[in-house]
């Protein structure tokens, strides 16, 4: 498989206290399998659905114990991950973690842009990403969740060069942003505080495709996880949003139940 477009979606993991009660859980809500830990990288996991590599688990590094609670990280694509590194200084961002090759695998770093929202950047060796997207229990879309829009999208726009579009409606702030296509490749939501209590920082959210939105939702409930919102129709499909047993944040949608006509956007 060839590397993603510079700025795409490609990669997404999540630091789990408990490893095994993950594997658990998501292995119930979206089918995944596991392969074997690598002691050599942490005893990072991968998940798999159907064989094919979707997502990815770890322990906490040590002297970690005491970090945030989990959350999901979605990484991505860069064809050089010190330059964009630069670009991310340059842009008022903060580099978490810097630029650092993974063996043959390939070379990464952790960044916050300077509406506080994480994310990754993966430069591809050996390990080109998402194996399966878009099918159930695999990275479907992911949407930047901040505070401060103005902020998050000139820093977006400036690291990756997006174009943007704005949902034409008056009383939601959303873009998607774009590389060139027709192709959205991520969506951006200005978080009101009527809606989102202050204890919740800006984030990324990533949604993993189901085959039933309802059935995913009970099965996470089943294993104490806890829904945060949804399950409610869109033109996009069914979704909802959903906290696992460790506090990691992260949506379902049924692609296939869209409900309603497509919004404009300009």
């Amino acid at each position: 498989m060839a590397s993603r477009p510079e700025g795409t979606p490609v990669w997404s993991d999540a630091m789990f206290t408990d490893v095994e009660g993950a594997k658990t859980f998501y292995g119930d809500v979206l089918g995944w399998t596991f392969g074997e830990s690598s002691s050599e990288y942490g005893n990072y996991t991968q998940a798999y659905r159907n064989g094919k590599a979707v997502a990815a688990v770890v322990p906490p590094m040590p002297g970690q114990d005491g970090e945030p609670q989990s959350a999901w990280c979605l990484y991505f694509a860069s064809p050089d991950v010190a330059a964009t590194a630069e670009r991310i200084r340059a842009a008022g961002g903060t580099l978490l973690m810097e630029p650092m090759q993974v063996g043959t695998f390939g070379s990464m770093c952790l960044a916050q842009d300077p509406a506080g929202v994480v994310f990754g950047v993966w430069q591809a060796g050996d390990h080109v990403g998402f194996e399966l997207e878009g099918e159930p229990g695999s990275y479907v879309w992911a949407e930047v969740f901040t505070r401060e829009p103005e902020k998050s999208d000139a820093f977006l726009t400036s690291v990756f060069g997006y174009r943007t579009k704005k949902m034409a409606d008056e009383h939601v702030d959303y873009k998607v942003f774009d590389l060139g296509g027709e192709q959205p490749v991520l969506g951006r939501m200005k978080m009101e505080a009527k809606d989102f209590p202050p204890e919740i920082p800006s984030h990324v959210q990533i949604y993993f495709a189901v085959d039933n939105c309802d059935t995913a939702v009970r099965k996470a409930e089943a294993l104490k996880g806890t829904k945060i919102f949804g399950p409610m129709d869109s033109p996009f499909g069914r979704f909802a949003t959903l906290r696992d047993p460790q506090g990691a944040v992260f949506a379902v949608i049924d692609v296939k139940t869209a409900v309603g006509e497509m919004p404009d956007f300009d």
